[in-house]
This record gives structure tokens, sequence and C-alpha cells, in this order.
């Protein structure tokens, strides 16, 4: 028995025939997007610009940064944090990862 299956993209602007599936990313999110040729071109065209006035990003530069990073960060700063925060009556463990949001409002105070 034979089986055939077609894979039909669907330009994801305007609904019509797609041609490919373009990916990008900003602010640290990835995107795909399923575009006819005519679309594909206006999005490149767009961003051509940007693109060549920009600088190539390794792989650990591609990651979202917070206002803390994903950094592991040294055990006097995490020190320092965790007295703050006990002080402030924050919950926080005694070893281990501080919650980002401690994090971000011993950042704020400081």
């Amino acid at each position: 028995m034979a089986k055939q299956i077609q894979e039909i993209l669907i330009d994801d602007l305007d609904g019509g025939e797609a041609n490919e599936t373009v990916s990008f990313a900003i602010d640290g999110s990835s995107y795909e997007i399923d575009l006819s040729d005519l679309n594909a071109k206006k999005l490149r065209d767009a961003l051509t610009p940007f693109v060549q006035s920009a600088r190539r990003a390794g792989a650990a530069s591609t990651r979202r940064r917070g206002r803390g990073g994903n950094r592991a960060m040294s055990r006097e700063k995490s020190s320092e944090i965790r007295q703050w925060a006990k002080a402030h009556g924050l919950p926080v463990s005694e070893r281990g990862r501080i919650a980002s949001t401690v994090v971000e409002k011993y950042e704020a105070a400081h």
C-alpha cells in the first residue's frame, strides 16, 4: 500500500500559499513564520538596514537576559542579597539559586 503526504504552507500574513518558513530572533525570542516569496522578501528588505549595521551573536549571546542575566553571581553577592532579603522579610533559601524576583527587588533598592 502506498501513502502520499502533502504539506501545504499557508502564508501567516495574508492566508495565501506560502513557499517557505522564515526564522528570525529578536530580544532573545526566536520566531518562525510561513511566508510567500513576496512577503519573505518584504521581511528581509525591512530587516536589511538593521542586519547590515548589526554584529553576529554567538549562541550564548542569544539567550534572553533579564536584569540579573543568566550569569551565575559571586558567592559574596549571593550572601549580600540573602542578608538583604532576610532583613526585608523576603523568603530566601540558605543555599541554591535565589529567586529572580528577590534579585530584582535587591537591584531596584541599590
